[in-house]
């Protein structure tokens, strides 16, 4: 895989998979300790070419193939915090919900196999290079996935405009799930008949939602506050 940005690549040498090569441009910044590391420099539209985007900041890597987790060793902690995504299919937003995940200190995401992105060399620049640190699961099926979190004890919560209950009126304490939907569709049935409740974010202005990125930061860092983990 050949992945891109100035953020993307930096945190691949510091995450878990091997970088195998790199190109920049002469003013691309980069520190690397890994001398096994080949360095050539490219102009830019060679670089463009490399990785098929004008966004790469002036340095492109070929790393291996991303490293999916067991869904289920993202619950093995009593306090373990997951977000379900439920066909999710923009990279941009795939990325920046991996990014508040990983911020957030999400023990994991899990996404479905068909009908989502996948992590991508967009969804890895999206996400500023948090792919490369963050667990990611996928499953063949997503409320079959919840059924198992419940099992294993996990409260499971999925986020829906129209819900009754305010985000802040949940307890994020011990195993939990946060289930999020695709974008414009929501949660389908059976993953919403899945999940133990159905929690909202009150809007004051006029738009009706949150793009699902942002709905996922509000959860996430709801779920840090009540964790006691503000500012830790």
């Amino acid at each position: 895989m050949r992945i891109y940005g100035r953020n993307a690549v930096e945190e691949a040498l510091r995450g878990r998979r091997a970088v195998r090569q790199i190109w920049r441009s002469d003013k691309s910044p980069l520190v690397i300790r890994d001398e096994a590391v080949t360095v050539t420099v490219a102009d830019r539209a060679a670089l463009e070419e490399f990785c098929g985007s004008p966004d790469h900041q002036g340095i492109v890597a070929e790393v291996d193939s991303f490293p999916y987790v067991d869904a289920e060793s993202l619950l093995e902690s009593d306090e373990a915090l997951v977000v379900a995504l439920d066909q999710v299919q923009d990279p941009q937003n795939f990325g920046a919900i991996c990014r508040v995940a990983e911020t957030a200190g999400a023990d994991g995401v899990v996404i479905p196999e068909r009908r989502a992105v996948e992590v991508t060399p967009a969804v890895c620049r999206a996400s500023a290079g948090a792919v490369e640190h963050l667990p990611v699961a996928r499953v063949r099926n997503l409320a079959d996935f919840l059924g198992v979190a419940r099992d294993r004890g996990a409260w499971v919560y999925g986020a829906a405009s129209e819900a009754s209950d305010p985000y802040t009126a949940v307890d994020f304490a011990g195993r939990a799930v946060i289930v999020l939907g695709g974008e414009g569709s929501g949660l389908r049935p059976r993953v919403r008949a899945g999940c133990d409740r159905m929690v909202s974010i009150p809007m004051a202005g006029r738009t009706a939602s949150l793009n699902v990125s942002a709905a996922a930061a509000v959860l996430l860092f709801e779920a840090r506050r009540q964790r006691g983990q503000a500012g830790s």
